[in-house]
């Protein structure tokens, strides 16, 4: 809620509540995605020993969906990789399979360097919803401050992230440093996604005039809501159209905030905020690799599994009045 209106009587404004329509399809997707079988697949088996290269060096013992299937074990149950090794191991053993398990110093290694296949893009227009949220650093410094309590500044990194309105599929993740601003990553978040887009909606932060124009170079039908700041005024003269954001402006001006969000459709960016949640809730809040390459890595394999999770199934609610 874009400047924390009505804050002095939120108190007195009674939550939504929502019913799943859908609870036993939904209980049983929970259930799945618990389960080995999702996670450790046929395909990864099959798939399981390196291609041999033609190139100059060694030849690598394992393939690229060996690794990948080995460090999505790991963010799902969230293991170290030495626990990730003997999870392995034992699921191997369990199979009655004649294959060798990476070990922690082989995964942490092809972590740098490991070629995700890309999100697909989809064949529609989509709604974009963005954000951003911290994520620590796990290390000596945050294990005194937990044991011992001592006062040390913690160090942490920002996550970016572009979902789909629609379906709540995360479809780019950028992960960058605490200082890089908002507005500057949806570029990066566009040329990841590759797709065509309908909308895109964020919050205040990312009221600038680059977001804008970064939209409008994928398309010029694209729609962009953004809650223009308070301070904000009508940019373009009287003899020119006006912009999306001189609309915004005059939008609030006309019918309030609160009415401009339910017109323009800017509640629908609560979604967004309810995927970092999840991120949070099901993988964590902290980083465990300890250098950027391999923290990208962890990201991307970490959406990846969220949007697997979605698959499984999904609620389908209706508000109880």
């Amino acid at each position: 809620m874009p400047f924390k209106a009505n804050q002095d009587r939120r108190h007195r404004i009674p939550r939504q509540r929502h019913q799943v329509t859908n609870w036993p399809a939904y209980d049983a997707a929970l259930q799945a995605r618990g389960s080995l079988t999702v996670w450790f697949t046929a395909e990864a088996i099959a798939a399981w020993r390196a291609e041999p290269r033609t190139t100059r060096g060694g030849q690598p013992h394992y393939s690229d969906l060996a690794i990948s299937t080995a460090l999505t074990l790991r963010a799902v149950f969230r293991l170290a990789l030495r626990q990730t090794e003997g999870l392995i191991r034992s699921i191997l053993c369990l199979l009655g399979l004649d294959l060798t398990v990476p070990d922690h110093s082989t995964m942490s290694r092809r972590a740098r360097s490991l070629a995700l296949p890309r999100m697909r893009a989809s064949r529609r227009p989509l709604h974009l919803l963005v954000d951003s949220t911290g994520l620590r650093l796990c290390g000596p410094s945050e294990w005194l401050v937990e044991r011992h309590g001592a006062r040390t500044r913690r160090l942490w990194r920002k996550l970016h992230l572009a979902t789909d309105a629609d379906t709540g599929e995360i479809v780019a993740a950028e992960l960058t440093g605490h200082d890089a601003d908002d507005g500057g990553q949806v570029e990066a978040l566009l040329d990841s996604y590759g797709g065509s887009i309908a909308s895109l909606t964020a919050d205040g932060a990312y009221d600038r005039g680059d977001v804008y124009a970064a939209v409008a170079a994928r398309s010029r039908r694209a729609v962009v809501i953004i809650p223009p700041r308070s301070s904000a005024v009508i940019s373009t003269a009287d003899d020119m159209p006006p912009t999306q954001r001189d609309e915004h402006i005059a939008g609030i001006a006309a019918h309030g905030r609160m009415g401009w969000q339910r017109r323009s459709g800017y509640n629908w960016r609560a979604l967004v905020e309810a995927d970092v949640s999840r991120w949070k809730r099901v993988i964590g809040d902290g980083l465990r690799s300890r250098t950027d390459d391999r923290r990208s890595t962890e990201v991307a394999i970490a959406a990846r599994a969220l949007n697997r999770m979605l698959e499984l199934g999904r609620p389908e609610y209706i508000r109880i009045p």
